[in-house]
């Protein structure tokens, strides 16, 4: 079925047709999906580019905090991939790569990491001491200090572990990992599930979490897998989803954003929109995954009156602006960097 033919069934019918193969109906949510994608990135570079505040025109992306279009562009992912994974001064076996993504993500707060970092200069796994690394974390949590972020929840381990605290049983579960030899395990894996499927067998690590942790590590030279391999829709990808379609056709929410993934360039065509990509890089599943929850909170005040299979009628978190400067930079098997460098300075100019 060609466009002109989708566009007039569309127009007789009132379903929006964006597979050759099946009608899908969508609301008015799947083109604001687009629309927050554009506006969103473009508040991105109008920062980097140092415009002033506000550095978007619509009053809920400068009201309300959205995560990044490009995952990789927020701040901690950021510092995860510059200070955490590619450090000069850290060791780059992969074993001790990956105890730092983990002791870094399990509590996925950069003043964490500062924290341990201050008290032992260089984390190593071969030097790795529990109660070294507790009594750091049980100083921080009873001087009242916020171990964890609160971008989503860890489960404790505490069945697998048995402490009574949450950041004990996850240097457990960092132990557990590393003595297992997860880094060999990962590296022979054959492609990104089997990479998800050996994360997810730790005690703790349920589908979402499993599947960041992967990104994360996916970031290093560890392993090596397209982002738009696979997908695990997150618990606010669903409600996303649940609100930008009333009928699949048929497609799981993996399917669906694949789907997307796949058909982002013809959508920004369709609804005319230029899209600013990440230097030349296109979304990918685990960015259109992610557009999916944070469109979600968006349509919270865009769209209130569509719920989809989401109960929470509010943004619970409003923007604060963070003066602190991100120098981006990202894994260097991306090939962004030079083009990242070159941008910027042209900008500078």
């Amino acid at each position: 079925m060609n466009t002109r033919k989708n566009k007039l069934k569309a127009k007789k019918t009132g379903v929006t047709i964006i597979s050759p193969l099946s009608p899908i109906k969508t609301t008015k949510v799947y083109d604001t999906y687009w629309k927050f994608a554009v506006l969103r990135q473009e508040a991105f570079f109008n920062r980097i580019d140092n415009k002033g505040y506000p550095w978007s025109q619509d009053s809920i992306i400068n009201t309300y905090r959205f995560t990044n279009v490009y995952r990789a562009a927020d701040r901690v992912s950021q510092y995860l991939i510059r200070n955490v994974i590619y450090a000069p001064e850290f060791s780059e076996s992969p074993k001790e790569v990956l105890f730092r993504i983990l002791l870094f993500k399990l509590f996925n707060k950069i003043d964490t990491w500062e924290l341990i970092c201050s008290h032992i200069t260089q984390p190593t796994f071969e030097h790795f001491n529990f109660n070294e690394y507790n009594e750091i974390l049980n100083d921080a949590f009873v001087a009242g200090e916020t171990i964890y972020s609160a971008a989503y929840i860890m489960p404790s381990a505490k069945s697998a572990f048995g402490y009574l605290r949450k950041h004990s049983n996850h240097l457990k579960l960092i132990e557990l990992m590393l003595n297992s030899d997860i880094d060999k395990k990962l590296s022979d894996a054959r492609n990104m599930q089997s990479a998800f499927e050996i994360i997810k067998s730790f005690p703790g690590l349920g589908n979402f979490l499993a599947y960041q942790l992967l990104i994360d590590i996916n970031y290093s030279t560890i392993i090596n897998f397209s982002e738009s391999e696979f997908v695990v829709p997150g618990p606010g990808a669903l409600g996303g989803i649940s609100k930008c379609f009333t009928d699949t056709a048929g497609l799981n929410e993996k399917e669906i954003i694949k789907l997307v993934t796949d058909r982002q360039e013809l959508e920004f065509e369709r609804l005319g929109l230029s899209f600013k990509s990440l230097w030349g890089r296109k979304l990918q599943l685990i960015d259109c995954q992610n557009l999916f929850c944070e469109v979600d909170k968006y349509s919270r005040v865009r769209h209130p009156e569509i719920t989809g299979k989401s109960k929470r009628i509010r943004i619970k978190q409003k923007y604060v602006i963070n003066s602190k400067p991100i120098d981006y930079w990202f894994p260097p098997k991306w090939n962004l960097n030079n083009k990242v460098v070159s941008d910027l300075e042209y900008q500078n100019q």
